[in-house]
């Protein structure tokens, strides 16, 4: 997917939902789940339970969304998560040799950066656009606001205490999209199987960034 693709797609959507399972049949419920809500950019982190199978897995049961993966910390993660299928990449630092390795094979390419000097390093190395993680530690949508002036030509997508009622504010500030993580998916609805309150979940996101 080109650049220009995957930032239609983050216009257009706004979210991203992302999973941390740990297990993989949770991860395809959780998937389908903020899918039903109307959510269509689902992030599966590599850390879950075998990342790669339910990317494919998830490719060919949600063909209408974008899955994508993330907490990549090396090439051979990289490699392995482009073979599987993954659509966007994250990592929660900037790497030079996977920024090239991404861009090389032409799948967006999403580092973690926090200060200026982070973020203008990740963009001119190559990213799609920057991960601004943690942002909740250094004043939320404030200082995605601050970063505007000198920056505003690096598309931006803040997670790390993003809410369901802060969603919008990151948006409004000037971030192109947002990724929601815990918000999404609270430990005692996955633990207890309750997708239907995950759906409904993800409709009121949606239809707060409406």
């Amino acid at each position: 997917m080109s650049n220009q693709v995957w930032l239609s797609q983050l216009q257009k959507h706004r979210a991203i939902a992302v999973i941390r399972a740990p297990k993989i049949d949770w991860g395809e419920k959780m998937a389908l789940a903020v899918a039903s809500g109307g959510m269509q950019l689902i992030e599966i982190t590599w850390n879950s339970d075998r990342p790669g199978e339910l990317i494919s897995q998830l490719r060919s049961q949600l063909p209408d969304c974008i899955i994508g993966t993330g907490t990549l910390f090396n090439v051979q993660q990289l490699q392995d998560a482009i073979a599987a299928g993954a659509q966007f990449l994250f990592t929660p630092h900037t790497d030079p040799e996977m920024i090239k390795v991404a861009v090389s094979q032409d799948v967006p390419i999403i580092p973690g950066a926090l200060t200026p000097t982070e973020i203008v390093t990740a963009w001119t190395q190559g990213a799609s656009c920057v991960k601004v993680f943690p942002v909740q530690s250094v004043g939320g949508a404030s200082y995605i606001h601050s970063l505007q002036a000198p920056l505003g030509h690096i598309p931006l997508i803040p997670t790390g205490g993003v809410t369901l009622e802060n969603a919008k504010d990151f948006l409004q500030v000037g971030a192109v999209a947002v990724g929601l993580s815990g918000e999404l998916f609270p430990k005692n609805w996955v633990l207890e199987g309750n997708w239907h309150k995950i759906t409904d979940q993800a409709k009121n996101l949606t239809q707060r960034l409406n």
